[in-house]
């Protein structure tokens, strides 16, 4: 009866851990992020740091001009004093018979309200335009920065999967390769194939092993990559749902019917463009330090302790222009250094757009080298299989040696490999293109 009890309390706690067992699986998987290419990227825009502190820069840039604006618009301060002077008096003579007159200095404190507003000021309203441009600059750069950040991931992701890929292919292979080393070794203790066709079999079943721990390791840095790009902690899990023979098929597609290259829609033509109407406005600002500023002002002052002789007002209106006359030429050599800083900007403006116009050229001249390679390559990996499968056949029936078994076996993983690494140099010939049109 006690033997019973034991064996269904041991019954109940195996059961018991199983559970736990699968409801703790349960939750990792549940706690495991998968992420498509384009969840990938869109996660990226939502956590990555560069972006969060270029958003930063757009509110930053936004203060600014509302900080321009407000300089122009009525200032308002107020101030209360107060003086004593310590009982100090002054005596006032009136004519040499008469005796002086003492006159006490009473302590006094006074309550000041004063407005000024800017009636004209040319450097004012240029500096509006300069704000607002440079919080136009601000966002152009937020958007390059996001295509960046976005080319980035996609690079990292590529990368994951066409090492999984390379993986893929490599474990297969060593199924393959443990599977015929198995039976070479039992013929060998049978006594029928020498010691040294297991030896060389061995060696190549060692060598595919390096070569998968190797790419695991690959696979691990592209995964610890891609968690900085997107924005994750290290070490956090991730699954990717997307397959890169599927975007490979996409991508070729989508570059048959790329549209002809527009410079204005790439985001460094774009900056270096607003970088010339900053240098444009420059010369504008410098222009008006010539013109007069005219400022109007008013005051209300309320005496709280007044002194014994006063005869200021309480109320003053007024206003003052100021009106630049000479400066020894050093307006004029500042409005000569914009004008200068205009012609470099518009100088690099030109040579921005031949660079640009060369390197899309190269681009697509390298994308359609890419794919050529990729067609035969592909042709030359079915080959290598094929090749592979006959040896594998006829060194089981004895006919070739296992040196050959294992140059075949070498000569098809280098194709898997080269193809693969050809389609990932494509995808991101690919992507290169699309970033110079600005469209990721």
């Amino acid at each position: 009866m006690n033997g019973n009890k034991l064996n269904g309390y041991l019954k109940n706690a195996f059961i018991g851990a199983f559970c736990l067992g699968s409801i703790s699986l349960q939750a990792q998987e549940v706690n495991q992020l998968a992420l498509s290419l384009d969840s990938a990227v869109n996660f990226a825009v939502k956590h990555n740091r560069t972006l969060i502190n270029s958003r930063f820069s757009i509110d930053k840039s936004s203060q600014k001009l509302k900080e321009t604006i407000s300089q122009g618009l009525p200032q308002i301060s107020a101030s209360v004093d107060y003086s004593n002077f310590l009982g100090a008096e002054a005596e006032l003579k009136l004519s040499d018979m008469a005796p002086p007159v003492v006159i006490e200095f009473n302590p006094t404190s006074n309550f000041k309200l004063s407005a000024t507003q800017l009636v004209f000021n040319g450097g004012y309203y240029v500096g509006i335009q300069m704000s607002n441009l440079a919080k136009t600059l601000s966002e152009q750069s937020y958007i390059k920065d996001e295509i960046t950040v976005k080319e980035q991931v996609i690079q990292a992701y590529y990368m994951v999967l066409a090492s999984e890929r390379i993986l893929e292919t490599i474990k297969e292979n060593k199924a393959n390769a443990q599977v015929i080393y198995e039976k070479t070794r039992n013929l060998v203790n049978a006594g029928l194939l020498e010691q040294t066709d297991e030896k060389k079999l061995s060696i190549m079943l060692k060598s595919v092993d390096n070569a998968m721990k190797s790419t695991e390791r690959q696979v691990e840095m592209g995964y610890n990559l891609l968690r900085l790009q997107i924005g994750l902690e290290s070490g956090e899990p991730i699954v990717l749902k997307s397959n890169i023979d599927s975007i490979a098929q996409k991508c070729v597609l989508l570059h048959s019917i790329v549209s002809p290259f527009d410079i204005n829609n790439n985001m460094d033509f774009k900056l270096v463009s607003l970088q010339g109407d900053m240098a444009k406005k420059q010369v504008l600002l410098k222009r008006a330090s010539y013109l007069p500023s005219i400022v109007a002002f008013y005051s209300y002052t309320e005496k709280l302790q007044k002194p014994a002789f006063d005869m200021s007002p309480k109320q003053v209106l007024g206003f003052t222009l100021t009106v630049p006359i000479f400066s020894s030429g050093q307006r004029q050599s500042q409005l000569n250094q914009a004008k200068i800083d205009y012609s470099i900007s518009q100088n690099s403006k030109d040579l921005v757009f031949q660079q640009l116009t060369l390197q899309e050229r190269q681009l697509r001249f390298t994308f359609n080298n890419l794919y050529e390679q990729l067609s035969t390559q592909k042709a030359n990996v079915e080959i290598a299989k094929e090749v592979l499968d006959k040896m594998n056949l006829k060194y089981q029936q004895g006919v070739v040696s296992s040196l050959e078994l294992t140059s075949a076996n070498s000569e098809y993983l280098n194709a898997e490999t080269t193809y693969t690494s050809l389609m990932l140099q494509l995808l991101n010939a690919e992507l290169s293109l699309r970033k110079i049109n600005s469209n990721l």
